[in-house]
């Protein structure tokens, strides 16, 4: 009899053992799935907006602004057909002081972003317009004419306005590191006649966020700028193609960026006013605008979605 209820004895508590860790499971579950936030699908319509300041604006490693400040802003419609397949629609906005006096730069742009993976696409148009030039030309009665302070003379269509097609891939290696690559092309760049290709190759680490939600990365671009001959109003030139690259450090914290960045090109002084026509080159024709150059960029960036 003893025997018997020793046995029972035993077969009780390891029942009780079995029951308790099974509750003890069934509370660890729970718990997980209060813990573990599912993120929700992207919304169907969102739009990306923001504004920045720069110490330059630089298109391609050559200063839009005439070496100083600039103001921009960029507000997007996005429409995800599926959570890897997003069209979009936008303006952007920046100040500028180019050689026709424009008032600024209204950048017009669309297209669509699938995503594979790890690769990201991204294939649109873009139309940059000038509004506001004017035309220099002291061999044209009809054209303002001009002299800077070295007697060289300014020469400028009214219309410097352009369309580029693009294709930009992107493919996260890790969840820190990514590389890419970009082709743009028109056939008449900055209105000038000569057809334009450029390439490059990005690459981006970002490191693990700090406990107080600063965020930092490096990345840098490599690209070159293919260009062909002008107009007549330009005296069919054959501009030069040139390489320029970056490199930089960025901080993010929330909405906010500041990016700090190296830029150069391998363009002459000479070169660069062939292609800019900056109006306040030398009595050499030598420009400034495309030389090394410390650029410093304070941006805000925010979606619909990241306000709700």
């Amino acid at each position: 009899m003893s025997i018997m209820m020793k046995t029972f004895t035993t077969l009780t508590a390891a029942a009780a053992v079995l029951l308790a860790a099974s509750a003890a499971n069934a509370a660890d579950l729970r718990a997980q799935s209060k813990t573990i936030e599912v993120p929700p699908p992207p919304s169907i319509f969102d739009i990306a907006f923001g504004a920045a300041l720069s110490s330059n604006y630089l298109f391609r490693g050559i200063s839009q602004s005439n070496n100083e400040p600039s103001v921009s802003a960029y507000f997007e419609p996005r429409f995800n057909f599926t959570p890897n397949f997003q069209g979009y629609v936008g303006i952007a906005g920046a100040s500028i002081d180019f050689p026709n006096r424009a008032a600024a730069e209204i950048d017009l742009y669309g297209g669509i972003r699938p995503t594979f993976g790890k690769l990201a696409l991204d294939i649109g148009g873009i139309y940059y317009w000038y509004p506001g030039g004017e035309c220099y030309d002291t061999s044209n009665p009809a054209c303002t004419w001009e002299w800077n302070k070295y007697g060289v003379a300014t020469l400028a269509k009214e219309d410097a306005s352009f369309f580029e097609v693009y294709g930009k891939a992107s493919l996260a290696l890790t969840d820190a590191f990514s590389i890419g690559g970009n082709i743009y092309y028109t056939d008449s760049y900055v209105n000038t006649g000569a057809e334009g290709i450029y390439y490059s190759g990005v690459a981006k680490y970002v490191f693990p966020t700090f406990a107080n939600g600063v965020g930092v990365y490096v990345s840098g671009e490599v690209g070159y700028q293919d260009l062909g001959t002008t107009d007549d109003f330009y005296g069919y030139v054959s501009l030069p193609s040139y390489t320029t690259w970056n490199a930089g450090l960025g901080f993010t914290y929330k909405v906010f960026t500041l990016d700090l960045r190296y830029s150069d090109t391998d363009l002459s002084k000479t070169d660069c006013y062939l292609i800019t026509g900056d109006f306040g080159a030398n009595d050499l024709g030598q420009s400034k605008w495309c030389g090394a150059t410390f650029l410093a960029k304070l941006s805000v960036d925010l979606t619909l979605d990241s306000l709700k």
